[in-house]
């Protein structure tokens, strides 16, 4: 068992439920799954673009992404129905746990300037998402292996109902946000 999933189990559930008042530990929000998703806009151009993006995020998740295809054709962006537009990867259980674990205590820090990831990026049902600007800030990528510098979105989908138990299990499980343990460090 990942460790991040034993400190949910063994410290973040009794925690939970202690502050919102639940009176069954099915009720503790928990993670479902963590999508990540790499546009390639530059795929109608390049079709190397695809295999790169593929080895790129296949490295960082340790899962195969699939292509993901245009559904309908836009004349402005010469855009064809079918083409591949991007890549996409679903993570769930250990594959999620360890890769919320490298991004939190990794791949985050690496950044420039990191002072944590904003707090408002939430939807309303719990579910939080965040944008990368480049994949250097994974330790699996190698700086001369790259092609292209691509960014990334991040999507943690939780079974929390309201964005506070959402973000309180996000901040238990370790996320950086903004004021919290960046400030302290």
């Amino acid at each position: 068992m990942h460790r991040l999933r034993e400190k949910y189990r063994d410290e973040i559930v009794p925690r939970m439920m202690e502050e919102f008042g639940y009176t069954s530990v099915m009720q503790v929000p928990r993670l479902e799954k963590i999508t990540v998703n790499v546009g390639l806009g530059e795929a109608l151009q390049n079709a190397n673009a695809v295999e790169a993006a593929t080895r790129d995020i296949t490295k960082v998740t340790g899962q195969k992404p699939i292509v993901t295809r245009a559904r309908k054709s836009i004349a402005n962006f010469r855009l064809r129905e079918g083409n591949p537009i991007g890549v996409m990867v679903t993570l769930r259980q250990d594959r999620m746990y360890a890769f919320l674990d490298r991004l939190m205590n990794i791949a985050l820090p690496r950044q420039r300037d990191f002072r944590g990831v904003p707090r408002g990026s939430f939807d309303g049902r719990g579910n939080y998402s965040l944008g990368l600007t480049e994949q250097l800030v994974f330790v699996e990528i190698d700086y001369d292996e790259i092609d292209k510098v691509r960014g990334m979105s991040i999507s943690i989908v939780t079974s929390a109902q309201t964005d506070e138990e959402g973000r309180r299990l996000l901040e238990l499980l370790g996320m950086p946000f903004v004021g919290t343990r960046a400030q302290a460090a």
